[in-house]
């Protein structure tokens, strides 16, 4: 019986990573390709297939119905054919778990543990992303991620690292500056600093301390917590973020302004898909970092 005819796996693999990411630019980023060579393999399997799976704004690509159905059709397939491939890998000397992580979480509070681990389990290895939007990878580049979110995906298997407050945070000098009570049109002076993982943050702070007429001179997002702890440590802005990071930082230059204490929205998360716990890797990792309480 003759093989029926398939798209280049190149094409389909561009098509999943445009339709998990949502970005031609991320996507083009993790594939090493150039935007047009993405686009070119996006091309190719449209032609194949006959009809346009994209709806197209600017530089992000969003699923159409056509792309849809396509996506829910090949994408467990494509998954299986992985873990297929990967159980005929040899792993008897190295078991190896690619994990996305965030990099304040992953300097802060996993690579300090990791020697544990390595103890506990010498052959497993781990391939470590700091990229962000690790949830949008699992299945495809990431086995499992550590993400800062609300509420995760339902469909993932995911397990609560931790509950945090979320503080204004400063350099001492600005802190002493702007007083121990709150001053409208002072604070309306500064530049706050955000996360562009944690945009709630900064309302729930403002919500807590009745600041709601607060309209500051500039907010200013960045994608790093460390970068955004250095930046308040430099005077560059109030840092909106979690106690735990400024406590684990052990930063003498800075301080907490007010020291009001806010229930944060988001918590760092264990995420994978729930057919990953079957894989040795990601089931030795996630059993020891729940119990580690990491």
């Amino acid at each position: 019986m003759a093989m029926r005819r398939l798209p280049p796996l190149r094409s389909l693999e561009a098509f999943l990573r445009v339709a998990r990411l949502g970005s031609a630019k991320a996507a083009a980023s993790e594939l090493a390709l150039s935007p047009s060579a993405l686009s070119r393999r996006i091309a190719g399997l449209e032609d194949f297939v006959g009809k346009k799976l994209f709806k197209r704004f600017n530089q992000q690509l969003k699923l159409n119905e056509a792309g849809e159905a396509l996506y829910e059709s090949v994408a467990p397939t494509l998954d299986a054919l992985a873990d297929a491939i990967a159980a005929h890998i040899d792993d008897s000397r190295i078991l190896r778990l690619r994990l996305g992580v965030l990099p304040l979480f992953g300097s802060q509070r996993l690579l300090p543990r990791l020697g544990e681990l390595r103890t506990l389990y010498p052959l497993l290895h781990i391939d470590v992303e700091t990229s962000g939007h690790g949830d949008a990878r699992l299945g495809d580049t990431l086995d499992a991620a550590i993400v800062l979110a609300t509420d995760p995906d339902p469909a993932l298997h995911s397990v609560r690292l931790d509950r945090n407050y979320v503080y204004a945070i400063a350099s001492r000098q600005l802190v002493a500056s702007l007083g121990k009570e709150p001053d409208l049109a002072l604070l309306n002076r500064q530049t706050f600093l955000i996360h562009n993982d944690m945009p709630n943050s900064f309302e729930a702070w403002k919500a807590s301390l009745g600041l709601g007429d607060l309209h500051p001179a500039s907010i200013d997002h960045m994608d790093s917590g460390t970068l955004l702890l250095e930046a308040a440590a430099q005077g560059l802005g109030i840092a909106i973020m979690h106690d735990d990071h400024l406590t684990r930082s052990g930063d003498a230059r800075l301080d907490k302004l007010f020291d009001v204490r806010v229930e944060s929205p988001y918590s760092y998360w264990f995420v994978c898909k729930p057919r990953a716990l079957e894989t040795r890797a990601v089931r030795l990792f996630h059993d020891w970092l729940v119990d580690a309480g990491i």
